[in-house]
Formats: structure tokens, C-alpha cells, sequence
């Protein structure tokens, strides 16, 4: 008789033990069992991602793509679509008035892909990175499940990363200091002198520097992002990852970019190969045809943005008066700091249960020896419009419970 065993869960020994569960996951978790009423509906700022379709033109060229053209149906690229390259390429020139060509880009499955990619060309296990706290969560998992070092670069109440102290951390194992601008969480849009510090650090100490420049494109000001491509060696220290997920709302096509050198194009074009073979077809062709005919609709969408940030600024004064602070507020986020005796992320669960708020608390962006993070809370305003904010406001201000001293 054979013996047979049953598989144990418990048992399992990979990687991705050493990491936190999926934090939008785990905040949706939340939700089970409850049922809000008509006149109460949940309020959800929990994921920065645009639940809108994207603009009916682009779904209409989409659709004659994938019925009209067998290329939507096939293998492409490793490093995407040759057009989609140049044509990102192009416009990385034209909004950062500086060189890029179709070579020093890489179309990825996402952004995060874009992270994940990047990561694996240039670190081994055990090397370090350095990433402001607070951070993007999905960054850390990435580091953890590879057996990278994270090295938390503390923020102050301004948020803003301090070039000396990144300095004072960096070691024979740092490989990288890691940016997000407009930032997420926070919404802090990195000023252009403390870009071109972190970026001098870089160069001079010879590690890379990579911006996570996702929300590029809901910038408050109309000036290029930064000046770094001026430099003709940009290409040795600079590291650039995009999405096209929030600015065309594409979110379920991922499609993402890396824009880098040759040299780091050609070991990411290995793990590419590996994990995915290609980008979808069809996600790229949609990031494409929006690249060359949807700048005035993403215009718009730009515009929507910051009058919500700008709402959300000028409505603040109700909660500050009840000790809620504004910490940050731009791109689709605000961040805010709470009053209460409550950790963050038990204040999350109860704005669910008694608020009908879905947010995300501090603590899924920091490592445990920030502390301030317990106090910090994310919304996400991406499918929140003004109405939706004013009640949302007024959610958080008549929450009652224990005042912190």
C-alpha cells in the first residue's frame, strides 16, 4: 500500500514568506460581512487606481485592433512594442527637454513589473536599498521577498527625504536610493533642488538612482518634471519607471516603463523573458494610441485632480480644529495625520465599521520603528469627487473617540 501525504500549508518554505500579506487585500478583507445602507454608502479611498474606463475613443481604436489586427493576439517584443518604445521615448524628451531614445526604454507588465525588473538588474541578496519611509508598500514586499536589505530613510513632518542622512546610510552594499515623486503615499511633490541632491549623491557615490515617477503626470506645475536628463550621463545613474494604468486608465492592461541605459535594457530584457516573455499586445497598442491622441484628455483628468487636492486643502480647517492635521495632498492622495489614541490601523478598521470609510493606515507604509506612522492615515481621491469629499470630510470629523494627549 502506498503511503500518501496531504500537502501543509504551513510548511511551505519559499521566498514570500519573508513578506507582508497584499495590504489592499488585507484593508478589503475588512469589508466582509457588512452591509452599508443607501443612505450611508461606503466611501472607499483605499486604492489609487481609477476604477473610470478609459476615453471612449481609445476603446473604440482598441476594439478594431484586437478584431482587425492577428499582431493583438500574439507574442511581441521581450522589451515591447518597437513603436511604443520611440514613441515614449519622444515624449520623455519633449517633457523633460532631454535625450532619450527608443533603446533606453522598456515597456513592462505594470509598474510594479517595472520595479521588480529594475531591482533584479542591479542587486543580489543581501545588497541594500534605500527607500524614504514613508514608502510604497509593493517596493518593500519586493526587496523582503529577495532577500534585499531595506534601509528606511526616515521623512519629518515635511515628508521630505534629507539627501545628508541618505548619505550617512549608504554602505559597499548599497545599490540604490529609491524616489516616488508626486509620492506615494503622501502626495508631496519633490522640489527640483532636493531631485538634483539625491541625484549628485548618486553619481559621486556610484549607485543608481531610480524615480518612481507614476504620477508624473498630475503634477501641480506645468514645468518639466525635473532637470536631471540635462545631463549627458544621465543614463549611468538615472532610473526612470512609469505606468500608463493612471494616466490613460488602464489599469487591468498593465503596461508600464523603464527608461535607463542600454546596458541595464539588456539585463532586464533576461527577467522579462522569464516572468512575462512580452507585455500584452493589446494593453501596449492602448498605451500607444493614448500617447499620440489623448494629451488633451489627460489634460482634463489632470485638471480634475488638483481641484480636488485644492478642495480638500481648503475644507481641511473643520478637522484641524478637531486635531486632524493635512500632512500632504497631491496627486491622488492626501495624507493626514489622526487625533486619537487609536493606532492607524485600528482606527482604519473602526472608520469601516462606524464611518463606512474604507482608507489605509500608516502603518502598511512604514517600518515598525516609525512611529509616527500609527497617526497617519492615506486617501486615495482618484474615483472621489468633490461631493464625495465633502461627506468624506465630514465622516472624519464627526468620528469620536479618545484624543491622544
Amino acid at each position: 500500500m502506498v503511503s500518501r501525504t496531504t500537502s501543509d500549508l504551513s510548511s511551505l518554505s519559499g521566498r514570500t514568506k519573508f513578506t507582508a500579506p497584499a495590504p489592499i487585500k488585507k484593508a478589503s478583507d475588512w469589508l466582509d460581512g457588512i452591509e452599508f445602507s443607501p443612505n450611508h454608502p461606503l466611501i472607499d479611498v483605499s486604492q489609487a487606481a481609477p476604477t473610470e474606463p478609459p476615453a471612449q475613443a481609445l476603446r473604440e481604436a482598441l476594439a478594431k485592433f484586437v478584431l482587425n489586427d492577428p499582431k493583438a493576439h500574439l507574442y511581441g517584443e521581450i522589451l515591447g512594442m518597437p513603436e511604443l518604445r520611440s514613441a515614449l521615448a519622444k515624449h520623455w524628451s519633449k517633457s523633460y527637454f532631454g535625450s532619450v531614445a527608443a533603446h533606453n526604454v522598456a515597456i513592462t507588465s505594470g509598474c510594479n513589473q517595472a520595479f521588480c525588473a529594475v531591482i533584479s538588474a542591479i542587486a543580489d541578496q543581501g545588497d541594500e536599498i534605500i527607500l524614504p519611509a514613508p514608502w510604497y508598500f509593493n517596493h518593500k514586499m519586493w526587496l523582503d521577498m529577495n532577500g534585499m536589505i531595506t534601509r528606511p530613510l526616515m521623512t519629518g513632518s515635511d515628508l521630505l527625504p534629507d539627501p545628508n542622512n541618505a548619505a550617512s546610510m549608504i554602505t559597499s552594499k548599497t545599490k540604490a536610493i529609491v524616489l516616488v515623486t508626486p509620492n506615494n503615499p503622501s502626495g508631496i511633490e519633490y522640489p527640483d533642488a532636493l531631485l538634483n541632491e539625491f541625484y549628485e549623491l548618486a553619481k559621486t557615490r556610484k549607485i543608481a538612482l531610480i524615480l518612481d515617477e507614476t504620477y508624473k503626470d498630475f503634477r501641480s506645475k506645468d514645468s518639466p518634471p525635473h532637470g536631471l536628463l540635462a545631463d549627458p550621463d544621465w543614463d549611468k545613474t538615472l532610473i526612470q519607471l512609469y505606468s500608463f494604468s493612471k494616466s490613460y486608465h488602464l489599469t487591468g492592461h498593465r503596461v508600464g516603463a523603464v527608461v535607463g541605459s542600454s546596458t541595464l535594457m539588456a539585463e532586464i530584457e533576461k527577467f522579462l523573458d522569464s516572468v512575462t516573455i512580452c507585455p500584452s499586445q493589446v494593453g501596449q497598442y492602448a498605451a500607444l494610441w493614448g500617447l499620440e491622441n489623448l494629451s488633451d484628455w489627460v489634460a482634463e483628468q489632470r485638471k480634475e485632480l488638483l481641484e480636488r487636492q485644492a478642495f480638500i486643502r481648503n475644507s481641511f480647517d473643520p478637522l484641524s480644529g478637531k486635531g486632524w492635521k493635512l500632512m500632504g495632498c497631491g496627486a491622488y492622495f492626501a495624507y493626514v495625520q489622526h487625533p486619537f489614541t487609536l493606532s492607524s490601523f485600528d482606527l482604519a478598521k473602526m472608520l469601516v465599521e462606524k464611518s463606512a470609510v474604507l482608507a489605509l493606515p500608516g502603518e502598511m507604509f512604514a517600518p515598525l520603528e516609525m512611529v509616527s506612522s500609527k497617526q497617519h492615515l492615506r486617501l486615495a481621491f482618484a474615483n472621489v469627487d468633490a461631493q464625495k469629499l465633502k461627506i468624506l470630510l465630514e465622516r472624519l470629523a464627526n468620528f469620536r473617540f479618545q484624543l491622544a494627549p
